[in-house]
């Protein structure tokens, strides 16, 4: 089992920025990748940006250039950076780890950007 607890969302500003952080605990040896996923209303969930146990990333093409995924030292923590930020880019930011050995996607319960225009 994997927990997952995200924080840093509110409130911003159009061109400004938030830091997202993603803290797991439980089986954290086991997670192949984690990622940011993010849900605007009456749409589909979308992939934000994602990063391999060995640090390769993967990002949407539309957000390349203003969003950076990072994790910490410890691997047990994951950041996402959000530059720039748009009105567009208001959602529900999820956090999500997947581990293949059980073949899970593990969800966080997600955390609130709102950017103002």
């Amino acid at each position: 089992q994997v927990q997952l607890v995200e924080s840093g969302g509110g409130l911003v500003q159009a061109g400004g920025s938030l830091r997202l952080s993603c803290a797991a605990s439980g089986s954290i040896f086991a997670i192949n990748a984690m990622g940011w996923y993010r849900q605007a209303p009456g749409k589909q969930r979308e992939l934000v940006a994602a990063i391999t146990s060995d640090g390769r990333t993967n990002y949407a093409d539309s957000l390349k250039g203003r969003f950076t995924i990072s994790r910490g030292n410890g691997k047990n923590t994951m950041y996402l950076q959000m530059n720039s930020l748009k009105p567009d880019d208001t959602a529900v930011y999820y956090c999500n780890a997947n581990v293949k050995a059980v073949a899970t996607n593990y969800w966080g319960q997600g955390t609130q950007v709102t950017v103002s225009s």
